[in-house]
């Protein structure tokens, strides 16, 4: 070696040769030798790469100079323009209370995200704007088939950023939700108020952008909106089931707006993941799954994250309210119900409405209206906590089956039910 510029050159050849072209556009390639002494090499990057190099790619670096070096080396991650200082690891779990902002929810976080090959560049996407709102990319779009974790960072950048700042104002929304509350307030008058509500936020996610293809009033007001946002360094955050030059019937101007930014894709997530996933399901409900299950499961459900989750959900259920233990036989059974397609997911939502009313002696319109009795409310809590557990759904669409109850009303009500049944042997009964 001439020097250990020649050093690093094949470190950077060692990174490159180990993740994606365009991880290590992104990340890597950025990266600066600042000084190389002994066994200790100084590394540097802006503040927010610099932080997500620690987290992800800090032991990457660390094996490509041992490679070449022949000896473990020290790598330290500068942030540019202070001083140096350890590598910091990647931050651990923390006991945090729960946050009250209405934009976060504690199931949905980068710590309950399940890294791998199929969505590290999303993640690590996320983090970076989580991180750095209105700096980093303006605007990320994710993009994917239903049920790969879209949804997840959404909310996962939303936690981050209150977490960073409280005082940020954060709004999250679904492209046919804009779409309709544009509608009501043009039936309504009130523009204005439309307008306030979402060009004054600090942060605007849109779940489900391509909804508001080929509706010609939504894309102008959406236009102006974008425009407005981007204008002030204000972050936007999208997310669709394809990428912007695959959906159909979207104007041109905002078709490349979506593309000023970075675009994210979730593929798929491999078997690794995916057994990851289930682990980690079954982790949080205390829920022991054999390796034999564990595989079955990965081996069955290839597609969709959600459908893993739920699988490990029925799963927790049979051994909670009949004490079946996870067995491959009861694995199969649960991923029979979870894909059944010949009763869809609104068919069982009715039924199990259907089945609490009967049982708590009220009707399915009580349930499902803001009526506070006793005995509506125990019903209402008792039928989101079953519909949850069967079904898998998010809290916002159990919210949309229930006449369009905010998530956070979901999480309430689930979380009394599991109250009163911790409480009170009859009600886990009764449920």
């Amino acid at each position: 070696m001439d020097s250990y510029n020649d050093i690093w050159e094949l470190v950077r050849k060692y990174c490159r040769d180990h993740v994606s072209e365009t991880i290590y556009t992104l990340w890597l390639e950025p990266l600066q030798l600042v000084s190389f002494e002994d066994d200790k090499v100084i590394l540097s990057a802006s503040e927010f790469k610099a932080n997500i190099i620690r987290s992800k790619f800090h032991q990457l670096l660390n094996d490509a100079f041992e490679q070449y070096m022949g000896f473990p080396v020290t790598v330290e991650i500068r942030s540019e323009g202070k001083e140096s200082g350890p590598a910091e690891p990647a931050p651990a779990v923390s006991s945090k209370p729960k946050s009250d902002h209405p934009m976060v929810n504690e199931e949905l976080t980068f710590d309950t995200f399940v890294v791998g090959s199929s969505n590290t560049f999303a993640h690590a996407a996320a983090l970076a704007v989580a991180n750095a709102p209105g700096e980093a990319y303006n605007p990320l779009f994710i993009y994917g088939n239903s049920g790969l974790g879209k949804t997840h960072l959404l909310y996962a950048i939303c936690e981050k950023i209150a977490a960073n700042d409280p005082d940020v104002k954060i709004l999250y929304t679904r492209g046919e939700d804009f779409t309709n509350e544009l509608i009501k307030s043009i039936q309504n008058q009130t523009t204005d108020a439309f307008h306030d509500k979402y060009r004054t936020v600090d942060v605007l996610l849109v779940d489900d952008v391509q909804f508001i293809a080929g509706k010609d009033r939504t894309q102008e007001e959406f236009f102006h909106t974008f425009n407005a946002l981007v204008q002030d360094n204000k972050q936007i955050v999208l997310t669709s089931d394809r990428p912007p030059k695959e959906i159909a019937n979207l104007e041109d101007r905002i078709r490349t707006r979506f593309e000023w930014g970075l675009l994210a894709d979730i593929q798929p997530p491999d078997i690794e993941t995916r057994m990851a996933i289930i682990k980690r399901k079954a982790d949080h409900y205390d829920l022991e799954l054999p390796d034999e299950v564990v595989l079955y499961i990965a081996d069955h459900i290839k597609n969709n994250v959600r459908q893993l989750e739920g699988t490990v959900k029925k799963l927790h259920a049979y051994y909670d309210i009949n004490n079946q233990k996870p067995t491959v036989q009861n694995a199969t059974k649960a991923i029979k119900d979870i894909q059944n397609d010949a009763q869809p997911v609104p068919v069982t939502i009715d039924n199990i409405l259907n089945e609490v009313a009967r049982t708590y002696g009220t009707t399915v319109e009580n349930i499902t209206s803001e009526k506070r009795n006793s005995n509506i409310t125990k019903a209402r809590q008792a039928a989101m906590y079953i519909v949850r557990e069967i079904t898998g759904l998010s809290h916002e669409k159990i919210g949309e089956a229930f006449g369009g109850k905010h998530h956070s009303t979901v999480i309430y009500n689930i979380d009394q039910a599991e109250k009163s049944m911790e409480k009170d042997p009859s009600v886990r009964a009764t449920i």
